[in-house]
């Protein structure tokens, strides 16, 4: 049984924010995140060796061999709601809100001032490729890593949609977050998708705020 219905996350009513600083994206402030990325074939993913459990360890020719899998990630709006689905992982998720969850609708086509985030997660077993199909501005809040993580060590990335991103292993996200509308992108990421989260309506009883900004 999951722990988390993604797609119904029952979040709290009136949660306080976070602000996160949004910051245009660039090689230098992305440096330790990952790196920005031009051409989606020459983009290689980490993997990383399934760890020891014990006092022996796991032999260089294995542990890494499972690979990545690929596929299609669809950022899309719906009113106050943004989804995620990845087709990568077969999975389907609500990424982010443009109000306070208790009040969004799916029944109007305005376009979203802020975004509220109430889930992370990072990957230990290896890094991810997002390379946008459609050349849209999109975000991405970024962490460092550590299980020790708190709301006020995100930053949201903003990219202006001509190249893409890959975060590095261990690195706290949550998908990509178009601006408006729906936004494709190439994903790229370890195909053992262990997952580590981080719920940050019930662990630190609030959401992560990014402004958007004119989306005139």
């Amino acid at each position: 049984m999951p722990i988390f219905d993604f797609l119904n996350p029952n979040l709290p009513a009136g949660l306080p924010t976070v602000r996160m600083p949004v910051v245009d994206a660039t090689d230098a402030n992305l440096k330790g995140f990952g790196h920005l990325v031009a051409d989606a074939d020459q983009c290689s993913v980490e993997i990383v060796r399934w760890p020891s459990v014990g006092t022996r360890p796991v032999d260089e020719d294995t542990g890494d061999q499972a690979g990545t899998t690929q596929g299609v990630f669809v950022s899309e709006w719906k009113g106050d709601v943004l989804y995620g689905r990845n087709e990568a992982v077969s999975g389907h998720y609500v990424l982010a809100y443009g109000t306070d969850p208790a009040q969004a609708r799916e029944d109007h086509s305005r376009a979203p001032a802020r975004m509220l985030l109430w889930h992370a997660n990072y990957h230990p077993d290896g890094g991810q490729l997002f390379f946008p199909l459609d050349k849209k501005p999109f975000y991405v809040p970024l962490a460092l890593p550590g299980d020790d993580i708190t709301p006020q060590r995100f930053i949201c990335f903003r990219f202006e949609g001509g190249r893409g991103l890959y975060i590095h292993p261990g690195i706290w996200h949550e998908g990509v977050f178009t601006a408006r509308g729906a936004q494709r992108f190439f994903d790229r990421q370890g195909a053992v998708h262990a997952r580590v989260s981080v719920d940050f309506a019930r662990e630190f009883n609030c959401l992560l705020e990014a402004q958007l900004g004119d989306q005139a």
